[in-house]
């Protein structure tokens, strides 16, 4: 643990934030993940974004040490970081859409999300592999 770069760690928990802000934004994929999830604009207001923000930043955080410390060889690099990052990813988006199918969602849910999180965890890979 005393080898991290906990600002590391941390900037890149504020990456997933920063990505998620404009990845579910109406600028990219709000309308699709929306729909992929019956969502209205009443169901969106209607929500406790304290909670969902709070729980969401220490779940980034967890996400983000648990990369740090497979990365925590003195030969990690950007690339290497950015790579077990897309890796790490594939994992994520495959567990997405199991629940998805059994779920019954579309696939528009698994690929806005899944998506989304192989942009989050290769940057946050990246992050902390480049910043030691």
């Amino acid at each position: 643990m005393d080898q991290l770069n906990l600002f590391a760690v941390v900037a890149a928990a504020v990456s997933s934030f920063v990505i998620g802000g404009l990845w579910y934004s109406p600028l990219l994929f709000q309308r699709v993940w929306m729909a992929a999830n019956n969502f209205k604009e009443s169901d969106l207001q209607n929500a406790n974004m304290a909670m969902i923000f709070g729980l969401s930043f220490v779940f980034a955080l967890v996400m983000a040490l648990n990369l740090a410390m497979f990365l925590n060889a003195p030969d990690t690099t950007l690339s290497w970081g950015a790579t077990a990052g897309g890796l790490t990813a594939i994992w994520v988006a495959l567990g997405i859409g199991t629940v998805a199918l059994f779920e019954r969602r579309p696939w528009s849910y698994t690929l806005v999300n899944g998506g989304y999180w192989l942009v989050a965890l290769v940057v946050m890979g990246a992050i902390i592999g480049g910043w030691r």
